[in-house]
């Protein structure tokens, strides 16, 4: 591909389509590692069950202040809504000219909700004898409720144009994250559930951004000025605040494994929730950091 510099922006360069396409794999092992590590730590070792278990006994603290919003924002997430929001997707990448982009989207939505609910029959769930009231329900991860937000906010993000990228990131990950916060809230998902799903969706959204790339046209041109860099400092190092916050709860509440989560006092329980609500956030941040961070590489606004 040429090298030269265009009216626009940059024409893209076989050697960046390269470095990029590392780059994207990079991500998509990274966030395959992550997964594996909080499948490994929460279902198969003693003490994240119990962190899980505490996290979602935390949940009856203000409960009743909370439950109408937590009830919306559940109820929201349906397989007719997910049905609607990849419909609506696919036909705004349509209206833009962008066939490629609106199958990639799709395929996005599709395969992260159907790995998430693959895994969630295949994975095992060992009993330790930590969550006796939930023993007979088997493995819960990763959450479908948080892949369905997860997968719609980033394939949003995906089609939109540039101009509207920025906001519908930090939109996008605060609705996810909500939705995720939601499910532990309700007593539906324990915390590892909903960041396994946001990982599933993150590897899906990579392997979403290798088809962009390779199906990009020699034309195309890049302005480095659409990097939407005030959006992903925002929610980089936000995310990462948050699961600093969420490491010193878990290390602080890694002493109390001793004492039956039902024993725990509130201020215990408090702190097993909140520690991972932050979590719960603080990863789909990140999700949608490595999101952002090579969009404007992979869905140029001059296509050529």
């Amino acid at each position: 591909m040429s090298g030269s510099s265009c009216g626009y922006g940059l024409r893209v360069r076989g050697g960046t389509k390269a470095w990029t396409a590392v780059w994207l794999l990079l991500l998509v092992a990274i966030q395959a590692a992550g997964f594996y590590l909080v499948w490994r730590y929460s279902l198969h070792t003693v003490t994240g069950q119990w962190l899980d278990t505490a996290a979602l006994a935390g949940n009856q603290i203000g409960q009743e202040q909370i439950q109408e919003p937590v009830s919306r924002i559940l109820n929201a997430v349906s397989v007719l809504s997910l049905l609607a929001a990849t419909l609506v997707i696919g036909f705004i990448a349509l209206i833009r000219g962008r066939v490629a982009l609106a199958i990639t989207a799709i395929l996005l939505i599709g395969g992260a909700n159907v790995t998430t609910q693959l895994l969630k029959f295949f994975l095992i769930r060992p009993d330790f004898g930590i969550d006796p009231e939930r023993s007979g329900a088997g493995n819960s991860l990763p959450s479908g409720h948080a892949a369905v937000a997860a997968s719609v906010a980033v394939a949003l993000v995906l089609v939109l144009p540039r101009k509207g990228r920025a906001l519908a990131a930090l939109l996008g990950a605060g609705y996810a994250a909500a939705a995720g916060v939601a499910t532990l809230s309700a007593g539906w998902h324990r915390p590892s559930d909903a960041v396994a799903a946001f990982l599933v969706v993150g590897i899906w959204a990579g392997i979403a951004g290798l088809l962009l790339l390779f199906t990009q046209r020699a034309q195309a041109q890049v302005e480095p000025a659409e990097a939407h860099r005030v959006s992903l400092v925002i929610l980089g190092v936000g995310g990462l605040l948050l699961c600093l916050a969420t490491g010193a709860a878990l290390a602080w509440l890694a002493g109390q494994t001793a004492i039956p989560p039902d024993e725990l006092r509130a201020r215990t329980l408090f702190i097993a929730y909140a520690g991972s609500a932050a979590g719960i956030t603080g990863a789909m941040a990140l999700v949608m950091t490595s999101v952002l961070v090579t969009l404007h590489r992979l869905v140029p606004s001059q296509k050529g």
